[in-house]
């Protein structure tokens, strides 16, 4: 199969990740269906993309004329036959634990064809043991967005150890022909690329907190409007090249060796994270919300409002919508 003939798309799942996969898919013109085995999943599914949609005609993503159309793109059901039967690419965005995961694989596999594609949106476990118990392993990848998947465009793309070569390929194809930027681990790691920096990012921040070099909010600004200006921009290693000037980043990482050096002996590694950091991090995001004004967003609803807003007006520079 090549990816170009990819046009029935099943989501399984319907959670935070599997509506906004839905949705992202019905933008691009694909049929869609969305299984889960409880239909007030499915409903609360239903109303979030009407609800997402409305959003991206406020921010003159889509019109509202082509909503509709939009909409009648997607159908809902609680029967895995009929969600699976017809599927060429199937993506599952269940809860993280390896039984469910592999119970929804028996399940589908019972009735998809031998060359639907399965990927599974997995935050971080291994294909290899999602796949373990399938009749077809060697179609199976990880295909992990970033929240929320009908916005940012980044798809990690894994393999467990039967992965074809030729599904790897048709599904980084399909991906990038409905643009999304698809990004492919050479093997398999736990966290996959994108969730280990964040994490070692975190781990930091978590450090320099609990140390008291600084307070959240504090740590929330020195991202925002430090690297993360030039992060949304590129890459870190891009950056770097651009710092080092006529030397690029070779030059740039021998001038600062001696310095980084002496920040990374005394920078985090720990492996667990502190059990109460929890507490401590939500009492400084709940006061960082009450400094913020209501236009970027004071509480869960506004802040999320005005993510997806300054992601549609960052996208729109990128030529991403």
């Amino acid at each position: 199969m090549q990816a170009a003939e990819i046009k029935k798309v099943t989501c399984i799942g319907a959670g935070v990740i599997g509506y906004s996969w839905a949705l992202y898919f019905a933008l691009k013109d694909l049929s869609v269906t969305v299984y889960d085995v409880k239909q007030e999943a499915l409903t609360l599914t239903e109303q979030r993309i009407g609800e997402s949609l409305a959003a991206l005609v406020k921010n003159g993503v889509v019109k509202d004329a082509e909503t509709a159309d939009i909409m009648g793109r997607i159908n809902y059901t609680t029967a895995m036959e009929q969600a699976a039967g017809e599927a060429q690419f199937i993506i599952e965005s269940g809860p993280e634990n390896y039984d469910i995961k592999r119970q929804i694989v028996r399940e589908a596999e019972e009735f998809c064809g031998a060359e639907t594609i399965f990927a599974s949106s997995t935050s971080g476990l291994l294909i290899s043991e999602i796949a373990r118990d399938a009749k077809h392993p060697e179609r199976f990848i990880g295909a992990h967005p970033y929240n929320p998947p009908h916005l940012i465009p980044l798809v990690e793309i894994s393999r467990g150890e039967k992965t074809t070569d030729e599904v790897i390929q048709t599904a980084k194809q399909f991906f990038t022909l409905i643009g999304k930027e698809p990004v492919v681990l050479q093997k398999e790691a736990l966290g996959f690329i994108c969730n280990r920096i964040q994490m070692a990012l975190y781990r930091e921040v978590c450090d320099l907190v609990m140390r008291g070099v600084c307070t959240v909010e504090d740590a929330d600004k020195a991202v925002t409007f430090g690297p993360g200006l030039r992060w949304g921009i590129m890459g870190p290693s891009l950056v770097f090249h651009l710092g080092g000037g006529q030397g690029g980043i070779d030059g740039i990482m021998q001038h600062l060796k001696p310095s980084i050096d002496l920040w990374l002996k005394d920078m985090a590694d720990f492996k667990e994270f502190p059990a109460e950091f929890g507490a401590t991090a939500r009492a400084g995001v709940e006061e960082e919300l009450q400094n913020r004004p209501a236009a970027i967003g004071n509480d869960a609803a506004s802040l999320a409002e005005y993510r997806d807003k300054m992601l549609i007006e960052m996208l729109k520079l990128h030529g991403k919508l």
